[in-house]
């Protein structure tokens, strides 16, 4: 891949078991045997046929031009909703498959997932065809959407906003505001989706990923995940180790952490990462007017959050207040390129002069993340499916005190986005506990683990706990930058010859590897955008932005 880019939209956005499965009562997570064995109860699953068509019914009007274009092909699968109850109800996962274009050197299938979580990955498959040529001959690229997500079986949050988080502000009065925020988000969950919010873990996504691989036929699975699908793929590596082939996880969240600990990891992160951005901005002083140093632009920032405490800002038909100025800074963060850069610079200059009484009109990326925040007249499905995983998977403490006393410790740590990451959130006031405990991942599988030292979501030491916790694993690192999603994005040829090496001819390095960028090259290009990991994003579909 040379000069090509990868679209992903990826938000944020988190005991060996290789020789047998690990049980969870009367079924094994190992339930799917090598080819069509039918193992524990799941044979009605294993022995299904994929129904493959020309993906013209899909919904999604976009993603069904991609996948058309690509010559893809779609299906549905049928999977159990409880695996614990494979005999019970059935819900449907919905694939897309791009066949490998070098069919007599084709060396299997590679399962895609772009994060969240929370994102759908059926349009994954036409990106990557296109983005990463070298792949995509010797592969057939599968996009499965997870459980309740896309074309998959809906599960849809009756919410006026696709993010869930808000910053507590900066008192009392404010965090008792966005608890209730959060309340009311957690209840508009619930009406309609009472019998599912339990079996949304990521724990059953990755046994949907096994029978996916066994109504393909394939005795091992290869996989590309970004963002949370590094936990999803870990996920797997843990319960499937077995059928492990060629796994790629890239930014990676710490396991030790999700869910409930994924987002306050990112607060320090996320403030280095703008803190970067304002050397930027300073070194531009005479094109934004923001200040001379980083300091000052700090300083520019932290005016403009004293404004929106006082009144909410008006850019134009919105007011921004002090609850959601954060998210404003947070979404496009994550990526440290010129292009990205400037326009969050145009983003403060805008909220700048709003700040000294200006009504102004929004910049065509701050318009758009204004739409997500406060709804906008954008469609709702899949609104709030990235708080039923992370609910599903983990316990969070139901007593907003635990949350209100850990943002009053960090607020001089991390004062402009600790009160947004360590904020109550839905799974505060969910109905329903998960069924599983978290998984705990601590194998010897084979994968490479890509990352940068400042990523602001899946944050380098998270990156780093999973390369201890997956003692087979290379970990490749881009030095220096402040980016969250690497491969298929980053123009680095150390970075992308590593993994493709690994992907085309099964070589892992033989030890970690440091990969740094050329003096005179420029980091990935593009803006952010709204609903991306989180964008990557954490609020809108997932960790991070995926």
């Amino acid at each position: 891949m040379r000069g090509r880019r990868l679209a992903v939209a990826v938000a944020f956005g988190t005991a060996a078991a290789l020789g047998g499965a690990l049980a969870i009562g009367p079924v094994s997570v190992g339930a799917v045997g090598t080819g069509h064995a039918p193992i524990g109860g799941l044979g009605r699953f294993a022995h299904q046929t994929i129904r493959w068509n020309d993906c013209s019914a899909l919904a999604d009007s976009e993603v069904r031009a991609s996948l058309r274009a690509a010559g893809a092909q779609c299906g549905e699968l049928a999977v159990p909703l409880d695996y614990a109850h494979p005999d019970g109800a059935s819900i449907t996962v919905a694939l897309s498959r791009v066949k490998a274009s070098d069919p007599a050197h084709r060396r299997g299938v590679l399962m895609l997932n772009p994060g969240g979580p929370g994102d759908p990955a059926m349009g994954l498959a036409a990106g990557v065809a296109d983005g990463l040529p070298e792949i995509a001959a010797r592969y057939d690229l599968i996009g499965m959407d997870p459980r309740f997500v896309g074309a998959s079986t809906p599960l849809t949050c009756r919410w006026p906003t696709g993010f869930a988080l808000r910053s507590a502000g900066p008192d009392r009065r404010t965090f008792g505001q966005s608890v209730s925020f959060a309340r009311e988000l957690a209840a508009g969950c619930v009406r309609g989706n009472e019998n599912l919010l339990p079996y949304a873990s990521t724990r059953n996504t990755a046994r949907d990923m096994d029978l996916v691989r066994a109504a393909l036929g394939e005795p091992k699975l290869s996989y590309l995940g970004w963002s949370y699908g590094t936990y999803l793929g870990a996920v797997y590596t843990q319960l499937f180790g077995q059928r492990v082939d060629r796994f790629v996880l890239d930014s990676a969240v710490d396991p030790d952490v999700y869910a409930a600990g994924i987002f306050p990891s990112m607060g320090p992160a996320t403030e280095a990462a703008l803190r970067n951005w304002a050397g930027w901005a300073a070194a531009r002083d005479a094109t934004y007017h923001l200040g001379a140093s980083a300091d000052a632009v700090l300083s520019t920032v932290d005016g403009i959050g004293r404004a929106a405490q006082r009144a909410p800002l008006r850019v134009g038909q919105f007011r921004v207040d002090t609850h959601v100025l954060p998210v404003l800074l947070f979404i496009p963060i994550r990526i440290d390129g010129d292009e990205s850069y400037a326009g969050i610079a145009e983003d403060v200059a805008a909220l700048k002069a709003a700040a000294g009484g200006a009504t102004v009109s929004p910049t065509a990326g701050l318009a758009a993340n204004l739409a997500a925040v406060y709804g906008g007249s954008s469609a709702t499905a899949g609104r709030g499916v990235s708080s039923v995983i992370f609910c599903a998977d983990a316990p969070a403490s139901h007593d907003p005190e635990v949350y209100y006393r850990d943002i009053q410790a960090r607020r001089a740590d991390e004062p402009r986005f600790g009160p947004l990451t360590r904020n109550i959130t839905p799974c505060a006031f969910w109905p329903t506990s998960p069924v599983e405990p978290p998984t705990r991942v601590h194998n010897g599988v084979p994968a490479l683990i890509v990352g940068s030292t400042g990523d602001p979501r899946a944050t380098y030491p998270g990156q780093l706990a999973l390369h201890r916790d997956m003692t087979g694993s290379r970990l490749v690192t881009l030095a220096g930058a402040f980016l969250h999603l690497v491969y298929g994005i980053e123009d680095n040829s150390c970075i992308t010859d590593t993994v493709n090496r690994y992907l085309l001819d099964g070589v892992l390095p033989a030890a970690d590897v440091t990969c740094h960028r050329a003096p005179t090259s420029a980091a990935p290009a593009g803006r952010a955008p709204a609903g991306g990991a989180p964008a990557g994003g954490a609020p809108a579909g997932g960790v991070a932005g995926g």
